[in-house]
């Protein structure tokens, strides 16, 4: 199974069309990744990630709406028997 998640983009690090690269941050932790696809996006916006390339761009509260969901996720498979 695949899974994107959402994160923040906090800086650009390089803008080259083929290779443009920005620090994404998860929940407080950062990461660089690959932002090909969507090199229209600005500091500060949110973007979906999956396997270190951000695929698209998502608004703040569509971002939180899915980190909510990941949360429950996690919480309600923490209550399943071994």
């Amino acid at each position: 199974m695949c899974l994107a998640v959402p994160g923040k983009v906090v800086s650009w690090l390089d803008r080259d069309p083929l290779f443009s690269r920005a620090e994404i941050e998860f929940e407080g932790v950062r990461r660089v990744c690959h932002m090909a696809c969507v090199p229209e996006v600005e500091v500060g916006e949110f973007v979906i990630v999956h396997a270190g390339v951000a695929i698209s761009r998502v608004d703040a509260a569509e971002a939180q709406h899915i980190l909510d969901e990941l949360h429950h996720m996690s919480d309600s498979s923490e209550e399943l028997p071994p």
